[in-house]
């Protein structure tokens, strides 16, 4: 985004985007306790958006890693005692339904673990170092990787500290599953279930939040 601020603190509809994503969980009602990680530094302000949301879910704040895998540790860690599922989501994905929170959870309780994508509509190309293309995968088999992901939490602690101890490093939840070789569904996602990243992400979120009209407001 090319700003100085957590983008997950940047406003769609005089709404934070995390505010979005917070009130979908919060309207999910499989979810019962949200852990809000993050850093100290941007603690403050979520906390402030917090307390002006209408949330009746207890709301965590963890301290997160130097890393999404450190961060995700940390907030298995925070979890309540009892907790034996566990849907992990990126903030950035603010326009997440609660139906998409529902269907993930519904989903992992006959699976160990879990993620929501959708299919690849472009033919991808695997390139080289100097951007001469080396092959091109079946398009039918590719899907692209959305969040929430979901998993049972024994396990999925099990497979963060087996990561730690033999210095794995992953980008998702669903690559340490993989490594300890373990399945891992796919749940249908939500093509409207964008990360915003980009100024151009952040305008394509206004026009889906303004076509669901007051639906998601609050």
């Amino acid at each position: 985004m090319s700003g100085s601020r957590n983008k997950v603190l940047l406003t769609l509809f005089e709404q934070p985007l995390i505010a979005w994503t917070l009130l979908a969980a919060q309207a999910a009602d499989a979810i019962r306790w949200i852990g809000l990680i993050c850093k100290p530094a941007d603690q403050p302000d979520l906390q402030n958006i917090v307390a002006g949301l209408p949330l009746t879910k207890p709301v965590v704040f963890i301290t997160g890693g130097e890393t999404r895998q450190e961060s995700v540790y940390n907030g298995l860690q925070a979890l309540p005692a009892d907790a034996e599922q566990v849907l992990i989501h990126d903030g950035a994905r603010c326009l997440a339904t609660p139906e998409l929170f529902t269907r993930c959870a519904e989903a992992l309780q006959t699976c160990q673990g879990l993620i929501a994508a959708v299919p690849v509509k472009d033919t991808i190309k695997v390139v080289d170092s100097n951007q001469f293309i080396q092959d091109t995968p079946d398009r039918s088999k590719l899907w692209a990787a959305q969040t929430p992901q979901g998993f049972q939490v024994n396990i999925l602690k099990e497979c963060h500290e087996k990561g730690r101890q033999l210095g794995w490093e992953v980008t998702d939840d669903a690559a340490l599953f993989e490594k300890c070789g373990l399945p891992v569904r796919i749940v249908d996602g939500e093509e409207t279930n964008l990360k915003v990243t980009t100024p151009v992400d952040l305008a394509i979120a206004e026009w889906i939040l303004s076509q669901r009209g007051e639906l998601r407001r609050s």
